[in-house]
């Protein structure tokens, strides 16, 4: 599976495939029986009506694309969009969640497929697939006023994911792309226990992630920006969900750099 190199991650496939169905159940605990009128902050425009819709139909196409096996990119999403009461639309959300467990109960994670990322395996769906159910339940959670938590485990790999795919985002957020650089380094180092830092590299022709062999055995140097918090923390910071500017974040080196990584990175 791909990863920044770094021990640790990804996880074992098991640990995504419970860890889908808990998140997938809590976001629809969180959104039930709430108004779902109630802007979402962290996804401007959208309603929690939105965010429902949106993480149902994007488990059944992640299921219909484990389902069929598929190999090349495909040219529709055509899945069940759901209910258009809103109200049932939680309900709705849960209703899926025993045929996603069966799909992943029943693939082998080392099946080859088409992704849009590095790892070109039916494995790479399965950890997109927690990250995006994962993220979205805090969006909920912080737009009906929940305290939001992230298991520390969990949010260190969803840094790796982040970061050893957004080079291959440039699809559907097309500022990734533009974002370039002369060999400048950033690091995002992790306070719990056991993590470390990652690091990734703007070239001329785009960005990289970093792996610890790319040093080839010689003194790293330091990143011209770093910033430092706890792995929850990185990860709301990377998908733009929070600001570097808040509590609870360590920056150092150069601004300028940090602010045009976030101007094109969150998705």
């Amino acid at each position: 599976m791909a990863t920044t190199g770094r021990v640790g991650h990804p996880l074992p496939y098991d640990v995504y495939r419970q860890a889908i169905e808990r998140e997938t159940l809590r976001f629809a605990e969180v959104v039930r029986d709430v108004d779902p009128g109630t802007p979402v902050p962290s996804c401007p425009d959208w309603t929690l009506a939105d965010l429902m819709r949106h993480v149902g139909t994007l488990q059944r196409w992640f299921s219909a694309l484990l389902t069929a096996r598929v190999r090349e990119r495909p040219s529709s999403r055509n899945v069940d969009p759901g209910p258009d009461d809103a109200r049932e639309r939680a309900d709705w959300v849960a209703a899926g969640v025993p045929a996603v467990a069966a799909v992943l109960r029943d693939t082998d994670p080392g099946t080859p497929m088409w992704a849009w990322g590095e790892d070109q395996y039916a494995r790479f769906w399965a950890r997109r697939m927690l990250f995006e159910t994962l993220v979205h339940r805090v969006d909920a959670e912080r737009a009906v006023g929940r305290a939001t938590g992230v298991d520390p485990v969990l949010a260190a790999d969803g840094v790796d994911e982040f970061l050893v795919n957004l080079p291959y985002a440039g699809a559907f957020a097309p500022a990734v792309a533009e974002l370039h650089g002369s060999g400048e380094t950033i690091a995002f180092r992790c306070t719990d226990p056991g993590d470390g830092e990652w690091r990734v590299r703007l070239d001329p022709d785009g960005l990289r992630p970093l792996t610890p062999t790319d040093a080839d055995g010689a003194a790293r140097p330091e990143p011209q920006a770093a910033v430092c918090a706890s792995a929850a923390d990185l990860l709301q910071l990377l998908y733009g969900r929070r600001s570097y500017h808040e509590a609870g974040y360590e920056v150092t080196g150069d601004a300028e750099l940090l602010d045009r990584w976030f101007a094109h990175t969150a998705f």
